[in-house]
C-alpha cells in the first residue's frame, strides 16, 4: 500500500477517536500497524484500544513492543492501562524507579533531568514526567501510601504548572496544611503568559485571610483593566462568570459563616451549571447550615438519580436527614458515602458529627480520628475531637488537639475561640481574655451573629476578673449583633447586679426572662436583686 493511502487511513482512525467511534478506530488501526510496523502506528493502536476500554489488550500490545521501556509515551500508556487494570504495583513498576524529595523534587530518573519545559509549539502539552508522576501519585494513593502521593502529587505540579490534577488532589484530600498549599503555589514556575493562572491557583487554596486580602485576589482575575493588552482584557473579563471562579468566592462566603450569601450565591451557579460538583458541595453545606431541608431533599433525589455511584450523592441524602434531626438514617447515607469513597472528608465529618449529635462520643471520635488520619491537611477532624473531649470535661486533653489543630491551621478564629472555652472552665480567665481576644482579631469579616457567643464569652471572662466596665461594653457589643440570647442579658444584668447597680440589673433580668420565663438563674437572682434593692432603700 502506497504512504498516501496509509497517511489516509490513519486520518480515519484519528476522525473516528474525535467521532468516539472506537470500534472502528482499532479495526482501522490495527491495519496501518500491520502495514508499517511503524511504532507510531503501534502506539495509535494501543491508544484505540485503550479508548475502547480493551486495557489488557492494550498492554499486551505495549509490552510485547521492544521500545516499551526506552520510550516514555509507551511507558505512560501501559502503565494507565495497569491503572484501569487496578494492578497498582505493576503500575509502579512499569514506570520505573525514582526518589522524590519532601519538595517535590525528584531524582534518580533516567527520563528527564528538565522538570519543567515551557513549550513553543502552538498546541502546548502537559510535560510527560509530570504526568508520569501523577500516576504514581495516584497509584501510591490507591495502596494507601498517602505520604508518598503527596510528594508525587507535589512533584507533578511542581513538573508543570498546568497539571491541574494534581493540585486538585492535594487540595480536595486536604494532604497539605494551609501553609504548605502557599509555599506549594509560590514555588511554582508559571510561564509568562500564565499570571491568570497562578492567580486562580491561589484562589483555590484556603482561604483564611483577612476579608480585604482574599478579595483583592478575587479582583485580580476580574479587573479588566489589569493588562494593557486588548485579547488579554477580554479574557479576564470572561472569567468574571467563571463558575469555577464563583464557586471559590461561596466557598470563601461559607468559610466566613457568610450563609446566606454563600447560597443565594451557589443557587445561581446551579441554576446555570446544575451538576458542578464542587459547586453543589458547598451548596449542601450552606443549605444544612440554613435549615433548607427542601433545598436538601431536592438536591439529594436529582444526584441520586443522576450519580448514583458516587459519594456525594448519598452524603446528599445524608445531610437531608441530618437537617431534619433524623440522625440514624444520616449515619447510614454518610456510612455509604465513606464505602463508595474512602477519600471523600465532608461524609468522614458529617459520620462524626450525627453521632455527637446524639451525644455518642466514642462513635464519633472514631470517625474524627479516621479523618485526621486520612486528610493531614484538615484541621477541622482534630478541632471536633477536642469539642468532644470538652463535652465530657477533659479540658487539658481537649487543650492538646486544640493546639495541634492550631498548628495545622493557624488562621481560622474558631480554632482560638475553642482554646479560649477551655481556658475558661479552667478557670485560667486571663488566658480566655487573650484567646477570645485573638478570635475576633482574626475574624476576616465584620463582625455577624455567628460570633456572638464568642463575644459573650469574652464578657464572661472579663467579669470574671472583675473588670466589669469591659464586661458590659463586650456584652454591649454582642446584643448589638443578637437581641435574642438570654446568656447576654443575664450575664450583662449579673454584671450590674455586682456592681450594686440593682435597678439596671433588674431591668435586664426581667429581659432575660421574657426571652426564658423559666431560667432558674434568672429567677433566682432576680429574687436577690429585688431583695437587695429593698434593703438598700431601707
Amino acid at each position: 500500500m502506497r504512504d498516501e493511502e496509509i497517511e489516509k487511513l490513519r486520518g480515519v482512525v484519528r476522525d473516528c477517536v474525535s467521532k468516539h467511534l472506537y470500534s472502528s478506530a482499532i479495526f482501522f488501526a490495527d491495519k496501518v500497524a500491520a502495514f508499517t510496523a511503524d511504532p507510531a502506528d503501534i502506539y495509535m493502536q494501543a491508544q484505540a484500544l485503550f479508548l475502547g476500554r480493551h486495557y489488557r489488550r492494550a498492554f499486551h500490545l505495549l509490552n510485547a513492543s521492544k521500545i516499551v521501556l526506552s520510550d516514555l509515551r509507551f511507558r505512560y500508556l501501559a502503565a494507565k492501562c495497569l491503572e484501569e487494570l487496578k494492578e497498582w504495583d505493576q503500575c509502579l513498576s512499569m514506570l520505573g524507579e525514582a526518589k522524590v524529595d519532601d519538595e517535590g523534587n525528584v531524582s534518580d530518573t533516567k527520563d528527564s533531568n528538565v522538570m519543567y519545559l515551557d513549550k513553543d509549539c502552538e498546541d502546548r502539552e502537559i510535560n510527560i514526567s509530570s504526568a508520569i508522576c501523577f500516576l504514581r501519585g495516584k497509584a501510591y494513593e490507591a495502596l494507601e501510601n498517602r505520604a508518598q502521593a503527596r510528594l508525587w502529587y507535589k512533584a507533578a505540579i511542581k513538573a508543570d504548572p498546568l497539571c491541574y490534577e494534581a493540585l486538585e488532589c492535594l487540595i480536595e484530600n486536604h494532604m497539605l496544611t494551609c501553609q504548605e498549599e502557599a509555599n506549594l503555589i509560590s514555588s511554582l514556575q508559571f510561564g509568562s503568559e500564565d499570571g491568570w493562572l497562578s492567580s486562580f491557583y491561589s484562589c483555590l487554596i484556603k482561604k483564611y485571610d483577612k476579608e480585604n486580602v482574599v478579595e483583592a485576589k478575587f479582583r485580580e482575575l476580574e479587573n479588566e483593566s489589569c493588562k494593557s493588552d486588548q485579547s488579554d482584557t477580554s479574557f479576564f473579563r470572561t472569567l468574571k462568570s467563571n463558575t469555577d471562579l464563583l464557586a471559590c468566592k461561596a466557598e470563601y462566603y461559607h468559610q466566613c459563616g457568610e450563609y446566606q450569601k454563600c447560597f443565594d450565591l451557589t443557587y445561581v451557579l446551579l441554576e446555570r451549571d446544575l451538576f458542578h460538583l464542587k459547586c453543589t458541595l458547598v451548596h449542601l453545606a450552606a443549605a444544612v447550615e440554613l435549615g433548607h431541608s427542601n433545598e436538601l431533599y431536592l438536591m439529594a433525589c436529582n444526584l441520586v438519580k443522576d450519580y448514583p455511584q458516587m459519594a456525594l450523592s448519598w452524603f446528599a441524602v445524608g445531610c437531608y436527614y441530618y437537617c431534619i434531626k433524623k440522625y440514624d438514617q444520616s449515619r447510614r447515607y454518610f456510612s455509604k458515602a465513606t464505602s463508595l469513597d474512602g477519600t471523600f472528608p465532608p461524609a468522614w465529618i458529617g459520620y462524626g458529627n450525627a453521632y455527637a449529635a446524639q451525644e455518642e462520643g466514642d462513635q464519633a471520635m472514631s470517625a474524627y480520628r479516621t479523618a485526621a488520619r486520612l486528610f493531614p491537611g484538615c484541621h477541622l477532624p482534630t478541632l471536633y475531637i477536642g469539642m468532644e473531649c470538652m463535652r465530657t470535661h477533659s479540658y487539658k486533653l481537649a487543650e492538646q488537639f486544640f493546639i495541634q489543630a492550631k498548628s495545622t491551621c493557624p488562621s481560622d478564629p474558631l480554632v482560638y475561640n475553642e482554646l479560649g472555652v477551655v481556658a475558661y472552665h479552667m478557670k485560667e480567665y486571663k488566658k480566655a481574655v487573650w484567646w477570645f481576644e485573638k478570635t475576633l482579631a482574626l475574624i476576616p469579616t465584620a463582625l455577624s451573629e455567628m460570633w456572638e457567643s464568642t463575644v459573650v464569652n469574652l464578657a464572661h471572662a472579663y467579669r470574671k476578673l472583675k473588670m466589669y466596665q469591659e464586661a458590659i461594653s463586650y456584652y454591649e457589643k454582642a446584643l448589638a449583633l443578637s437581641t435574642r440570647s438570654v446568656s447576654t442579658y443575664a450575664g450583662l444584668a449579673y454584671t450590674y447586679h455586682l456592681q450594686d447597680d440593682f435597678t439596671t440589673a433588674i431591668t435586664y433580668y426581667h429581659k432575660a426572662l421574657w426571652l426564658k420565663p423559666d431560667d432558674q438563674f434568672c429567677t433566682e437572682m432576680l429574687s436577690w436583686a429585688l431583695i437587695d434593692e429593698k434593703s438598700k432603700g431601707l
